[in-house]
């Protein structure tokens, strides 16, 4: 019972816990009485955990290969086969859309001995913006802005912003990783963007692969120490932190260590191609 979905039995969970399976053994008339530590405690010497989930997809794009595997080129210093020349530079970008501000209804109270930061559950929703950086993954460095929305002009306006200024407006190439946001997809963002900068080199991770995307590193640092928890008065507010934590940041930051190669991405393809045929059937 515990290896099937409660779904199949026509049981309104999503998931199992070891009470719940208590309570269906029950009703179906399996056992008389049993406690859900007992249930817990069988399961577990089988190593069955119904109450765990994990989420997985398979790779979609034909060509995940071959569209990952110059990204963890760059990352390790190569671009088709030869090291990349002293003034190149590998710049990650992307957006983190829908950041909400909540004005907490009291004032949030600091740490105490004893007991940690304390945070009003109530709160308002006093608006949203769209966060867009650039990191420089050899160096580095971090460009951001802040945007009402997400979208063509904002992300434009991310790339204008470190392509502007030195180093990478003299750059002999400048390699710009991004995912398959609606801002830069497809070919027709490469021809924009490179029209604009042609010492710009467009590089798209695959879809559904932005885990690819440096970019996203940086994100979940920055939904760690700013966005969490959520006290901000306004999205004027939010962004003033946003920017002032780019540049903190930008004062101890390294770059990331990076340590899935092209020899794992084949390792890991060749397990799912394996895995995929078994999973379907089941």
């Amino acid at each position: 019972m515990a290896c099937e979905l409660p779904v199949a039995s026509g049981v309104p969970l999503s998931r199992w816990s070891s009470a719940e399976l208590a309570r269906e053994a029950i009703w179906r008339g399996i056992v008389e009485q049993i406690s859900d530590v007992t249930v817990w405690r069988w399961l577990s010497q089988d190593a069955i955990k119904p109450w765990q989930h994990r989420s997985w997809i398979f790779p979609r794009d034909p060509l995940f290969a071959e569209r990952a595997g110059p990204i963890l080129d760059l990352y390790a210093g190569y671009w088709q086969g030869e090291r990349l020349h002293p003034g190149d530079y590998v710049v990650c970008a992307d957006e983190k859309p829908s950041i909400q501000a909540r004005k907490r209804i009291a004032a949030t109270r600091p740490a105490r001995r004893g007991e940690g930061q304390k945070l009003e559950h109530e709160y308002e929703r006093t608006g949203a913006l769209c966060y867009l950086a650039a990191w420089d993954a050899r160096r580095a460095r971090i460009f951001d802005r802040c945007a009402p929305k997400d979208g063509i002009e904002p992300f434009d306006a991310l790339v204008d912003q470190f392509m502007s200024q030195h180093p990478y407006v003299r750059a002999q190439r400048v390699f710009l990783i991004v995912d398959n946001g609606s801002a830069h997809r497809g070919k027709r963002s490469i021809d924009r963007l490179q029209s604009a900068w042609p010492n710009l080199i467009v590089v798209h991770t695959p879809v559904h692969a932005s885990w690819l995307n440096q970019a996203e590193i940086y994100f979940s640092v920055v939904q760690r120490k700013v966005v969490t928890p959520n006290d901000f008065a306004d999205p004027d507010t939010l962004e003033q932190h946003l920017l002032a934590f780019g540049r903190r940041y930008e004062q101890v930051a390294a770059p990331f260590q990076w340590k899935f190669t092209r020899h794992d991405l084949h390792k890991l393809l060749a397990k799912t191609e394996t895995a995929q045929p078994t999973l379907l059937a089941a």
